[in-house]
C-alpha cells in the first residue's frame, strides 16, 4: 500500500525555507525524494536516489536534513519491527496518525487509518488525563500472501 498523500510537491522546501534553512540543491533532491516516495525508505535509499540527481550528496547531508526534518516535525523516524536489525525508516508526517502492519514473512509494511486508533488517544488523554503529542502504533503478523 502506497504511502499516504500529504501535501503538495515542495511542501518540505517551502516549509523550511520560509522557517529560514538555507535550500541548497543537495537539500531540494533529498526533500524531492522523502516527498515523492512511494514507500518508507531508509537513509541509504534515500542517498542512493539523490545521487542520481546530485551526485555530490554524501551520508553526512543525508543524515543532517534527516535530523533537520525531525526537529522541525516534517518526518517520522520508524523502526518497522526491527526486522532490518537497527535499521530506521523514513516517512513525511501526514495530517492523520496511522498504524503501521509489517509482515513477518515478507516484510511488506501497510499503513491503516482508523477512528477507532483516533478515539482510543482520545480515550487515553480523557482517562489519564495525558496529553498526547504523538502516537505510534506497530502491528506484527502476516499478510494475506504469506499466510495463503
Amino acid at each position: 500500500m502506497p504511502l499516504p498523500h500529504t501535501e503538495a510537491p515542495g511542501y518540505l522546501v517551502s516549509n523550511l525555507a520560509s522557517r529560514g534553512v538555507r535550500m541548497t540543491r543537495q537539500r531540494r533532491a533529498i526533500l524531492g525524494i522523502i516527498e515523492t516516495a512511494s514507500h518508507h525508505l531508509d537513509a541509504a535509499q534515500i542517498l542512493r536516489k539523490a545521487q542520481k540527481q546530485e551526485p555530490e550528496v554524501d551520508r553526512v547531508t543525508i543524515y543532517r536534513t534527516l535530523s533537520l526534518l525531525k526537529r522541525h516535525g516534517l518526518i517520522d523516524e520508524l523502526d518497522l519491527m526491527h526486522l532490518q536489525g537497527e535499521k530506521h525508516f523514513y516517512e513525511r508526517k501526514t495530517p492523520r496518525e496511522h498504524v503501521h502492519m509489517t509482515c513477518l514473512r515478507c516484510g511488506r509494511v501497510t499503513e491503516f487509518e482508523s477512528r477507532l486508533f483516533d478515539g482510543l488517544k482520545k480515550q487515553v488523554q480523557k482517562e489519564c488525563r495525558f496529553q498526547i503529542a504523538v502516537a505510534r502504533m506497530e502491528i506484527g503478523g502476516y499478510c494475506s500472501s504469506c499466510r495463503a
